[in-house]
């Protein structure tokens, strides 16, 4: 067998046993409350950090200013509680239009 095949399917068996962890532990375990404020915290640093280098970087260079502004107005969209849609076509259309502009 080849070993890149035994890595993949090591690491698909690892996958779906920490995906069925979740349901088959609920109700189980009981977490400290310090601890799932940590949980809580750790998510949303994970996704700003996601948001950020989705809308900063692309390959390994800077993006240009079109997308983070285009992400900050989506931004702005959704906290003033527009509906998804709006929030997206937003987020994009004033991307697009900065870049028609010539901003980068």
């Amino acid at each position: 067998m080849n070993t890149y095949l035994a890595c993949v399917l090591v690491l698909a068996v690892g996958t779906y046993a920490f995906r069925l962890a979740g349901p088959l532990l609920h109700g189980r375990i009981e977490l400290p409350a310090r601890m799932q404020e940590l949980l809580t915290v750790g998510a949303t640093v994970l996704l700003v950090a996601l948001l950020a280098t989705g809308a900063l970087t692309e390959g390994h260079g800077f993006a240009g200013w079109a997308r983070p502004l285009g992400v900050l107005a989506g931004g702005v969209l959704a906290w003033r509680k527009a509906p998804f849609a709006v929030v997206v076509v937003g987020a994009a259309a004033t991307t697009a239009l900065l870049r028609l502009a010539g901003v980068q």
